[in-house]
């Protein structure tokens, strides 16, 4: 029975973790969107374009704003290709732990 409590306790700790990597998941994806987003409107526009440094709007090259959130995409859709094996893993130990459990509950 004790084992049992401790495969509950690590599973619960296990969902947490999952919780939390599903939450900075999702801000990614969020951010990815609006990235992609701001490149399809860079591609729309003329030649002058503006970026949004803190509280200013500042003009800047159409080039190398393209560059810098082309790199941006690139470095969130690693993060989040790292967050879905995360997640598979997680997923993969909460399933061996409830297999676990209800071997030992059928004996």
């Amino acid at each position: 029975m004790v084992d049992t409590e401790k495969k509950l306790q690590e599973m619960q700790l296990i969902e947490q973790n999952l919780q939390n990597l599903l939450l900075q998941k999702q801000a990614f994806q969020m951010e990815l969107s609006e990235t992609k987003s701001a490149l399809n409107e860079i591609e729309k526009s003329g030649d002058e374009v503006f970026k949004i440094v803190g509280q200013l709007m500042i003009k800047t090259e159409k080039p190398k704003l393209k560059e810098e959130l082309d790199n941006k995409e690139k470095l969130l859709s690693l993060r989040l290709n790292s967050f879905e094996k995360q997640e598979s893993s997680l997923v993969a130990q909460l399933e061996k732990i409830r297999d676990d459990i209800l071997k030992s509950n059928k004996k």
